[in-house]
């Protein structure tokens, strides 16, 4: 049975790096792809991704591009969990007002 490759995690600082080289080099992104020990079509992709905005291109796992949208999904969650615990006081304060019989 075979065993399950483990998917490869690269840096951002890896990923930036990679596309200044393929950006600013001569050789074909073929060639720098085989370099680098990476597919092509993921060095492609890379390059769009910091092309459309150097800023935030690869944020990492589970952030945001854009800090504002980082900002409002952390306040949302705040949001729920406050209406959580809100719910979960109003339920203890009806078993506890209860008179006994």
């Amino acid at each position: 049975m075979k065993e399950k490759q483990q998917r490869r995690v690269f840096t951002r600082e890896f990923k930036i790096e990679s596309v200044e080289y393929l950006l600013n080099s001569n050789k074909p992104a073929t060639e720098i792809a085989r370099d680098l020990g990476i597919r092509v079509e993921l060095l492609y992709r890379w390059k769009q991704e910091y092309q459309n905005n150097k800023a935030h291109s690869f944020p990492g796992a589970g952030h945001m591009r854009d800090p504002e949208q980082e900002k409002l999904r952390n306040l949302e969650k705040k949001l729920r969990d406050v209406k959580m615990e809100r719910d979960i006081l109003k339920k203890a304060l009806a078993i506890f007002s209860k008179t006994p019989r």
